[in-house]
């Protein structure tokens, strides 16, 4: 039996494979156990994957797609000129493993494809993963495993690691794109999900970003307008620029791991930056603090308690850094461990799932995929199976997932589709729950009783519900022109900064937000900081700029009028905020999503 298993991550790709009765052993794709998970579109139509792409993105970086499986929800992807399907994208990946694999085994395709998935997608992004198989040219049956459940096979495969039936295991999973959290509990003859959750807006490329801002802070005072062209490219010169920057900041991330300090080689005309640990650490704290209170709060979710745990075991390539194993020790009085590369342990895991080791929860849903391309997804099953052969483990607490109780259910049923209703009906239009395409933001639309339209009450995001809100301009210091019609203004008070309010502009057109913006900007003087941010499915650029009486912080959205002004005058013997300081604010508290 030849069983290859593929662990397609958001940053690489690892594949497992164990044939003619041997262990398993990893793949080599290109000389590497990891495969960059890439893809680059040519201009003759095929795509280019793994470092073949990132060599062929140097070239041309807009038709290049580091992390496809990060944009599974879309649809398609916009790279150059060509639309390309976001499971062709995810095929081809598989496809050059597949290639490699068959090239092993002399022609021959493996008898069965495991493919690893977070625990919480659902039947659609499930169906594109097997998709995506089936356009890779694998024709044999396809079985579907949850990370967690390959994690902790792969833990209970070592040597005095051995789960017994009733046991359970948390597993961390930091990856490149998400972080996933799940605690697997072992059965009879496999293991099943007692608990998952995660964060979709944390992951290694996260703490990327983050340091790009740490270091944009640095240097970008020198040449404000050059750090501006790098952080939103227009030429082809740029877009290599900042691609070979996202690289060196990658590497100085990771060699952050093993050292206390590096430095991140810079483009001209900026200065190499320092950067240390304790720095990173101080960045990326916030964030990793929030994925262990999700870790304990999993925990409890599952009725347990740290210490009744097996452990806690790390996976992912950014569970490497130092900080995540003494933040979870702090937090749940538990060392977590990591027994191998965190890279390669899911690929493994899945191989040491036996096909009737398999819980109800990767069984009889559209994972288990017959041979041929004919096959039609069954009916999903039950998503929480609770054996009833497990009395070490604490029922948790109903109605949240009884199954005992079909009448509860269906009450329960009823009242959260009342509640549904009411919300519906009762929501502002426009509320922080909708979202908006930029099509449908190209103009200004209705506004409500508090001056938003729905696209500016996106971009304000919680601060329009938690702050005094108001139509209109506010202070006469940022209000456009006399006589400029700029479009839709509404101003709220800034929480815990002296002097300060957050005005939202949704504008006319982008070249009249493009001059009021710059003017508001260049009417304060002094230094400047400007960085990229996102959240609230928006991303764009935030520039600041600190004065001696007055500071200002303009955030603006890549691909529609929208922006954003806080704004901040010093009283009597006072001295208004630094731009890195007022920067520090905006990322703390006004910043969509936070």
């Amino acid at each position: 039996m030849r069983i290859l298993s593929v662990d397609l991550g958001t940053s690489n790709t690892v594949a497992v494979l164990s044939a003619h009765g041997m262990p398993p052993r990893v793949v080599e794709v290109d000389g590497s156990a990891t495969m960059p998970s890439a893809v680059f579109a040519g201009e003759d139509g095929t795509l280019l994957v793994g470092r073949d792409a990132e060599r062929r993105a140097r070239l041309d970086p807009a038709r290049f797609e580091p992390n496809p499986k990060r944009r599974v929800d879309e649809q398609t992807l916009l790279l150059g000129q060509d639309v390309v399907p976001v499971n062709e994208t995810l095929a081809a990946v598989l496809r050059r493993v597949l290639e490699e694999t068959t090239r092993q085994l002399g022609g021959e395709q493996p008898d069965q494809l495991r493919l690893t998935h977070p625990a919480e997608w659902g039947p659609l992004r499930r169906n594109v993963l097997l998709t995506s198989a089936r356009l890779a040219g694998f024709t044999g049956p396809v079985q579907l495993v949850p990370e967690p459940v390959a994690a902790a096979a792969h833990f209970a495969s070592f040597p005095g690691r051995a789960l017994a039936p009733g046991q359970a295991l948390a597993v961390y999973d930091l990856g490149a794109g998400t972080f996933d959290v799940a605690v697997v509990g072992a059965t009879q003859n496999g293991f099943t999900v007692l608990a998952e959750d995660g964060l979709p807006d944390l992951g290694g490329l996260d703490v990327d970003q983050a340091l790009m801002v740490h270091v944009g802070r640095e240097v970008s005072h020198r040449d404000p307008q050059r750090w501006q062209r790098l952080l939103r490219p227009e030429s082809t010169a740029d877009r290599r620029t900042r691609r070979a920057l996202q690289e060196d900041v990658k590497a100085a991330k990771e060699a952050l791991s093993r050292l206390p300090q590096t430095e991140v080689p810079m483009p001209e005309p900026f200065t190499d930056v320092l950067v240390t640990r304790g720095e990173l650490e101080a960045l990326v704290r916030p964030a990793l603090l929030r994925s262990v209170e999700l870790l304990a709060r999993t925990v409890a979710s599952a009725g347990l308690t740290p210490d009744r745990l097996a452990g806690i075991y790390l996976v992912g390539g950014s569970s490497r850094l130092p900080l995540v194993g003494s933040m979870i020790a702090e937090k749940l009085g538990v060392v977590p461990v990591s027994l191998d590369q965190p890279e390669t342990a899911v690929a493994f895991g899945a191989h040491h799932v036996s096909p009737d080791g398999i819980s109800m929860r990767t069984q009889n849903v559209d994972g288990q995929v017959a041979a041929g391309p004919q096959y039609v997804p069954p009916p999903a099953a039950p998503r929480f199976p609770y054996p009833a052969s497990f009395p070490s483990y604490p029922a948790p607490a109903p109605p949240k997932r009884s199954r005992k109780k079909p009448l509860i259910a269906v009450a329960v049923a009823v009242v959260v589709l009342l509640a549904a209703g009411l919300t519906y009906l009762l929501w502002p239009a426009g509320s922080a729950a909708t979202t908006y395409s930029a099509e449908e933001c190209g103009k200004p639309g209705q506004v409500d009783a508090q001056g938003f339209t729905g696209c500016l009450r996106q971009l304000a995001g919680s601060i329009a519900t938690t702050s005094q809100c108001a139509a209109g301009a506010g202070s006469g210091d940022i209000a456009p022109p006399e006589g400029q019609d700029l479009g839709v203004l509404t101003t709220c008070s800034a929480p815990a900064l002296a002097g300060a309010q957050i005005t939202y502009v949704h504008a006319n057109s982008a070249a009249a937000l493009k001059e009021y913006t710059g003017r508001l900007l260049s009417s304060v003087g002094g230094d400047q900081v400007q960085a990229p941010w996102r959240g609230n499915a928006l991303s764009g650029t935030y520039s600041a700029a600190g004065g001696k009486t007055s500071a200002v912080l303009v955030f603006t959205v890549t691909d529609r009028p929208l922006a954003g002004v806080v704004y901040q005058r010093a009283g009597s013997g006072q001295t208004a905020s630094s731009a890195s300081e007022l920067a520090d604010y905006f990322e703390r508290t006004v910043q969509p999503g936070t």
